[in-house]
């Protein structure tokens, strides 16, 4: 039920409205009024036929005419968002009943119903919705006595008073006998300044000994009165910190103007997160300081929209602490001021380590988690490698033949260029023959992928900023390369089996040697023979890893910017940017994988052999040439480049097509307009149009009485 009451036809203080003479009149012009508008304005079929559906779906109470009506609660269930965005209850969606109810029946029909998502569709709706609700007697204009009665009537007993035979009052609506009345536009204006009055007038009633100060708690409840809707729980906690931002004796008017002009102009800094945005991204640790926040809004305002005053207060109750001003805030920080349903996350309660902190990791609870988490990316990491591998094997298996053919060697050389590669591996061996040692490749390379993506993002975690997500480009470095050492494990026995078979094409076509599959090669080289050519291998994954990591987020985010106003990569940014990476990474450790290979591939007849990592490359340099040390680097950036592209399109997909459970959720500036992105637009106009009548009070239609009262005053 709905704690309010509307008082139509008689004000809360006994006196009559104009409403109660001519009632037949006033029912004759509102009809006339409801088909005028339905002539003027024809929604679309769509929204028409959402309308009657909506209007069917809650639609309880029929009449003696059989019709169907909406009554309060009903209304209510229909124009109410389903989840509160804001502070607003559903109770208070209930005003919004006496300006459709425009027959004074106390239920609504369809037509009602109709003309009412007409008006909401108005651009100035929350200011048109304020007028209707103030113009008791439907007469299209207001009153002095007419707006008191009202205006009264939105208030509660323990609300500051209101001197209504002010000269502001006067400036618009003149004297107490009514020789002057406001229409539309005039109204407009009375509104859009009547909370500066208010505030005025509240700060003058409680500054009892006029020495220009008020206390704390008195401070609140003026904040209260005009804007407690507006604020989230911890901004209302720490209202009367203010007073520390100048100590001194109490809170002044001009500390309360500045808080007041930054709630009022709240929504024009959520227009202007893209503002913030902009601001963290171009700093260094992904935070911002009052003068940043000043610097980056002038430069896209034409004038100065906050003080310095105010900037100080925004930034002290975005703050955490007491310092105000002088903290630099991360992005989130600022969520606590637009969003009046914030609540502090997790993350800001837990407990650093130190003296009576049982830490992170001497959770159970948290390693389990972190355990549990790092398998899931372990399997995910496995099934990606998989695919990416596949997609570019043929392409590798030309590089390793490539990379293996010596230049010095007496005959005709078996390749005269990769493309001529291409054409003699399908003449001799058919297409079959591209996929040669895939098997041990697949089995392998899930879990050497895996640990790779696995431990980036294990160390690139417990290495970046909780609050900014940032991270240096030194510990990026270091990440990548932990991944490049990690996967050696597994990319060393399983490369040297497969380079191995992958030459064993043009071994029988050149020498009649006879094929031998992989448990054969894995018996002849031995445990420890696996992992010949191991600190190759190291070089060239290392600063591999090194490499490829930072410049894959640092292309999402600087190149195709990411994140940036919420953008989220397409699946074609995502594979640029990842194939972008690959090509510097794998061309500059190309010498460092020639090497890898000539170790691991047994030297045939008139080659020369090699005694460990430096040995091989004194002399391939000596007998080939430099150029010998890059062979093959067009390859690897053919193969390299697409399938961490595809392996990384498909590792992230996968994360968010099968999320892990029990992760922690991203702290983000989610706001109303962010998580009304996806609502009826309907019911984000109901939200909208009570916005003015919220500014006269926050607390109005809350207090009332019984739903059985409530009809009885419609009427």
């Amino acid at each position: 039920m709905f704690p309010f009451s509307i008082r139509v036809a008689r004000c809360d203080d006994g006196t009559h409205s104009p409403a109660q003479d001519g009632a037949t009149d006033k029912t004759s012009v509102a009809s006339k009024a409801i088909e005028a508008v339905k002539q003027k304005v024809t929604p679309p079929e769509s929204e028409l036929r959402r309308w009657r559906r909506t209007f069917e779906t809650h639609a309880k109470l029929t009449g003696t005419d059989g019709q169907k009506y909406l009554d309060i609660e009903n209304f209510v269930n229909a124009i109410a968002p389903p989840q509160d965005l804001s502070k607003i209850t559903r109770g208070q969606y209930a005003l919004l009943f006496r300006v459709a109810d425009v027959n004074r029946r106390g239920r609504l029909s369809f037509d009602d119903f109709h003309v009412f998502e007409t008006l909401l569709k108005r651009p100035d709706a929350d200011y048109w919705i304020a007028f209707q609700y103030f113009d008791a007697d439907r007469s299209g204009a207001i009153d002095y006595d007419e707006f008191k009665n009202v205006f009264e009537s939105c208030l509660g007993p323990e609300a500051l008073p209101f001197n209504f035979d002010c000269d502001w009052v006067k400036l618009y609506l003149g004297r107490k006998d009514g020789a002057h009345v406001l229409g539309y536009n005039e109204f407009t204006q009375l509104m859009k300044g009547l909370q500066g009055e208010r505030l005025r007038q509240g700060f003058a009633y409680l500054d009892s000994n006029k020495d220009g100060f008020i206390t704390p708690d008195q401070f609140k409840r003026i904040i209260l009165e005009l804007a407690g809707h507006k604020l989230s729980d911890e901004v209302i906690e720490r209202l009367p910190t203010l007073t520390t931002l100048n100590p001194g004796k109490g809170i002044s008017y001009s500390e309360v103007v500045a808080f007041y002009n930054v709630i009022r102009d709240m929504d024009m800094v959520e227009r202007f997160s893209s503002i913030i945005r902009e601001a963290v991204a171009k700093s260094s640790d992904g935070r911002i300081a009052a003068s940043d926040f000043l610097t980056a809004a002038s430069q896209s305002t034409r004038y100065a929209l906050f003080s310095p005053m105010e900037a100080s207060i925004i930034f002290h109750f975005a703050s955490r602490g007491a310092a105000g001003a002088s903290n630099r805030l991360t992005l989130i920080d600022f969520a606590k001021l637009l969003d009046p349903r914030w609540q502090a996350p997790v993350a800001f309660n837990r407990p650093v380590d130190g003296e009576g902190s049982k830490g992170r990791w001497t959770s159970l609870a948290h390693f389990a988690r972190d355990f549990g988490h790092s398998v899931y990316n372990f399997g995910l990491g496995g099934i990606a490698g998989a695919f990416g591998a596949t997609m570019v094997y043929p392409i590798d298996l030309v590089k390793t033949r490539m990379q293996n053919q010596r230049t010095t060697v007496v005959g005709e050389l078996l390749y005269k260029n990769s493309l001529d590669c291409v054409r003699k591996v399908y003449r001799n061996e058919g297409f079959l023959g591209f996929y040669r040692g895939l098997g041990p490749q697949l089995i392998g390379v899930a879990p050497e992928k895996a640990i790779k993506l696995t431990m980036n993002d294990l160390v690139r975690g417990y290495a970046s900023d909780p609050e900014t997500g940032r991270i240096s480009l030194g510990w990026e470095l270091v990440a990548g390369g932990v991944a490049g050492a990690s996967q050696v494990v597994f990319t060393n026995p399983l490369e040297i089996v497969k380079i191995r078979l992958q030459v064993q094409g043009e071994l029988a076509k050149s020498q009649g040697a006879k094929p031998r599959g992989a448990i054969h090669i894995i018996r002849s080289l031995g445990l420890f023979g696996l992992y010949k050519g191991a600190s190759a291998c190291l070089l060239r994954d290392i600063p591999f890893s090194a490499i490829y990591f930072p410049a894959y987020n640092h292309f999402k985010k600087d190149l195709f910017r990411e994140g940036y106003n919420g953008k989220k990569l397409t699946f074609w940014e995502t594979l640029a940017a990842a194939a972008m990476a690959g090509m510097p990474a794998a061309y500059f450790t190309t010498p460092a994988d020639v090497i890898k290979t000539r170790l691991q591939v047994e030297a045939r007849k008139g080659q020369s052999t090699y005694n460990g990592l430096v040995d091989a490359g004194v002399k391939i340099f000596r007998e080939e040439g430099g150029r010998a040390l890059f062979k093959g680097g067009v390859a690897r950036i053919l193969r390299s480049s697409p399938q961490f592209g595809f392996t990384l399109v498909a590792y992230e997909y996968l994360q968010e097509w099968f999320p892990y459970p029990w992760q922690d959720k991203p702290q983000r500036l989610e706001t109303q307009y962010t998580l009304a992105a996806g609502e009826d637009i309907s019911r984000t106009r109901a939200r909208n149009a009570l916005k003015i009548l919220l500014d006269v009070h926050h607390d109005i239609g809350r207090r009332g009485t019984t739903p059985a009262e409530q009809r009885r005053s419609i009427v």
